[in-house]
């Protein structure tokens, strides 16, 4: 692995405050804020709201869908946004791997309090509780679904819950890495799950009873992704975009370090093209790359 530039010190330090400011900030924002279902300019939208999730569209005329702050916005290519869901903070957000219209999230109504856990199956309008969860309604910030089996989907709420019943019912499995930041199931086992955290990557092979370092100790790993085809995608900083396979999550190699100083914090992979990369930034960016995560440019520009 290479290391980090002399100056990283400094850099991770003030780069880990900021994250750690996210769900303080989100709070001081209005939920008034955001008119009704009405189209308007990506850069309008990111200065009313903060994005906790990002999937691709499997359905309409969509790109992208961006869980936010104030619901969740349908994003077109030509860069304009509109809200489809009801007014909903949707902290927690995962598409369903096998339902194209199915979504599953968790956060805060807009009367307050927790929302428990979700599920949409008409593409994000409508929503219903599955589940309060344990110890609920929870408010899940990380959470997955494992591509290897659908049916079961991991959340944290304080300690991590399991479900292997599609949301109707959870378990404790355990607690997660000590400063956890997101989430991602194995493409190839339902009980391997990984963990991006402020103290580096971890991966736990008994559905987070335990947990392993797997890389990057001491680092801050903003973001973990799981490709279709077994590949990892983990930001860390410092570094930059790093990419590794399942069966070889020892070899790390750098994709792309031309973020400047944005963090990403949430990424999806296209379904249909797995080049196709997307992902958000703690400054509200939403960038876009064609080529497997190798270039980055924003939005609709690539």
């Amino acid at each position: 692995m290479e290391k980090q530039p002399q100056n990283a010190e400094a850099r991770t330090l003030s780069m880990m405050s900021i994250i750690s400011k996210l769900a303080f900030a989100c709070s001081l924002i209005s939920l008034a804020a955001i008119s009704p279902a009405s189209a308007e300019t990506l850069e309008a939208l990111a200065g009313k709201t903060h994005y906790h999730g990002v999937a691709f569209a499997r359905s309409g005329s969509a790109t992208l869908l961006l869980a936010s702050h104030h619901g969740l916005f349908a994003l077109t290519k030509d860069g304009k946004a509109t809200r489809v869901s009801p007014l909903h903070d949707y902290m927690g957000f995962s598409p369903d791997p096998v339902d194209p219209l199915g979504y599953y999230a968790s956060g805060h109504p807009a009367g307050g309090g927790n929302s428990g856990f979700l599920k949409s199956a008409d593409g994000g309008a409508t929503w219903k509780q599955l589940s309060p969860g344990v110890g609920g309604p929870v408010d899940f910030h990380q959470m997955d679904v494992s591509p290897a089996d659908p049916k079961t989907i991991y959340g944290s709420y304080g300690e991590l819950q399991v479900s292997r019943d599609g949301g109707q019912s959870w378990s404790v499995a355990g607690t997660p890495p000590t400063g956890l930041i997101a989430l991602a199931a194995s493409s190839l086992k339902a009980d391997q799950l990984y963990a991006a955290t402020k103290q580096g990557l971890y991966v736990s092979a008994d559905a987070g009873a335990s947990w392993q370092p797997l890389g990057f100790a001491g680092e801050v790993v903003s973001t973990i992704k799981v490709g279709s085809d077994g590949s990892l995608f983990a930001f860390v900083l410092g570094r930059g975009l790093m990419k590794a396979g399942e069966n070889k999550p020892d070899d790390w190699t750098l994709l792309s370090n031309g973020f400047g100083n944005a963090i990403p914090l949430h990424s999806a992979i296209d379904p249909a093209n797995p080049n196709h990369h997307a992902l958000t930034t703690q400054e509200n960016g939403v960038l876009e790359s064609i080529d497997g995560g190798a270039t980055w440019a924003p939005f609709g520009k690539s």
